[in-house]
């Protein structure tokens, strides 16, 4: 079958392009960041087949595995960073991710895409987002992320630093998204930076990250919003 033509440039979809310079210090600190911020959404049966797509080096597959799940493959298209994760004995494959969800015929229970959907035109996260649910299982459930457009700080400069951003959503737009994708029980979850309590500077940066929510917070509703979300990033966790 021949393969979907991306519109990015530089940065694909397919491929996880935020994996530090020492990508062996990325597997703890992406690590706690994955499981801090979205363990209470993990399912709770360790046999539950899960796919990771865009998995680079393998972080998220590596927390995975770590957490007792069986059943877990991670595709990317990048066969530099699946070396990564093969020397680790991590279950990744070299695959182009819109081909892969095209071809699949075993439904998965968890579709966790470790890329921002930004790296996607809207008619290709539509796509993307179609497949994905044609290859969940029913009950299933798929995680993504995005660049918050809400955040006054970053929101635009996200927008505007990579050719290959093509968008940023807010926890409405997301919501948006999903619902008109027909999935269900939709939840946007902020993604916390500070989450390293190991490090007590994070303690800092939680107390200068609450003055600067309740800022953005005032801010908007002065201006009659009623965004609630001001993180740099968030998630959409939907079912099938």
């Amino acid at each position: 079958m021949e393969q979907i033509s991306l519109t990015a440039r530089l940065e694909p979809f397919d491929t996880f392009w935020e994996a530090p310079e020492n990508i062996e210090k990325g597997f703890n600190s992406f690590g706690k960041f994955y499981k801090r911020n979205y363990s209470k959404y993990f399912p709770e049966d360790k046999t539950a087949r899960i796919l990771v797509i865009s998995c680079g080096a393998g972080y998220f597959v590596n927390l995975m595995k770590q957490e007792g799940y069986t059943r877990v493959l991670g595709i990317d298209s990048d066969e530099e960073k699946i070396g990564y994760a093969k020397k680790r004995g991590l279950n990744c494959r070299v695959e182009r991710a819109f081909g892969f969800l095209e071809n699949n015929r075993e439904a998965f229970d968890l579709i966790f895409a470790e890329q921002e959907i930004n790296h996607l035109t809207i008619d290709e996260i539509v796509h993307f987002l179609k497949l994905c649910r044609t290859n969940l299982s029913a009950g299933g459930k798929l995680i993504i992320h995005s660049l918050n457009g809400s955040n006054p700080i970053t929101g635009s400069d996200a927008l505007a630093q990579n050719i290959d951003h093509f968008n940023t959503f807010t926890e409405y737009s997301l919501k948006q998204l999903l619902r008109y994708s027909k999935f269900n029980n939709i939840t946007i979850s902020p993604l916390k930076l500070y989450i390293f309590y190991e490090n007590p500077l994070n303690y800092i940066g939680l107390a200068i990250d609450a003055i600067l929510h309740t800022m953005m917070k005032l801010c908007f509703i002065y201006y009659g919003k009623k965004n609630q979300i001001f993180t740099k990033k968030l998630a959409g966790i939907c079912i099938k």
